[in-house]
């Protein structure tokens, strides 16, 4: 009874927050016993300490025509969609902004957080990939969700992308879960499937 009294207090749960960032085997295990869910899962994109995504097929670039008032969803920037070019390549020109889905759905247990990033590779030709990187626990919980990438080229001249190409890196923590997750909050993007429109006028007041 001793020994497995000992045995109990020094087992520790793969996800327990004193692990950190989630390594590959842990990634792994995540995703075997149903605390990380993707879909679909490609092994080969399971990282050191991340687990890379690829970019969706749809897209859709920014339009102004004016002041956006952020609270007013009048103003806010049109979606237009934007069709590959004749090999199939996105085309984001100098300045556009392009919001595009991931490829795959992921869905977070309660006890775990993710942050997204970009890769050097892409960096490094002055793309910038990922603006708002934070995935909070829960998001995507019930039916998997598309994680949305704000994709602006700082260059002078097009750059061409290739969907279905690896484009980001999933970072994983552990956590000991949140009172309240993702998924419960209001004007959460939780359960989208595609890429959406802004929800912070829904939320914003004029004071």
């Amino acid at each position: 009874m001793v020994l497995k009294a000992r045995l109990k207090r020094r087992y520790i749960p793969v996800l327990r927050p004193r692990r950190g960032v989630l390594t590959d085997r842990a990634i792994r295990r995540a995703y075997l016993t149903g605390e990380l869910w993707v879909e679909p899962f490609d092994a080969a994109l399971v990282r050191p300490a991340a687990l890379s995504l690829r970019l969706g097929r749809e897209a859709l670039t920014l339009v102004t025509t004016g002041p956006v008032d952020v609270a007013d969803r009048s103003t806010h920037p049109e979606l237009v969609p934007k069709e590959p070019d004749g090999r199939g390549r996105l085309v984001v020109e100098p300045g556009e902004v392009v919001l595009a889905p991931t490829l795959e759905k992921i869905g977070l247990s309660d006890n775990l957080v993710g942050l997204v990033d970009g890769i050097s590779d892409y960096a490094r030709l002055g793309i910038s990939v990922v603006l708002c990187g934070q995935v909070s626990p829960g998001f995507g919980r019930h039916a998997g969700a598309v994680l949305t990438l704000e994709i602006v080229n700082h260059l002078r001249h097009p750059v061409l992308l290739y969907p279905g190409a690896r484009i980001c890196n999933l970072m994983l923590f552990a956590s000991a879960g949140s009172e309240l997750t993702y998924g419960e909050m209001p004007h959460n993007y939780s359960n989208d499937h595609m890429v959406v429109a802004s929800r912070l006028a829904d939320h914003v007041w004029h004071h």
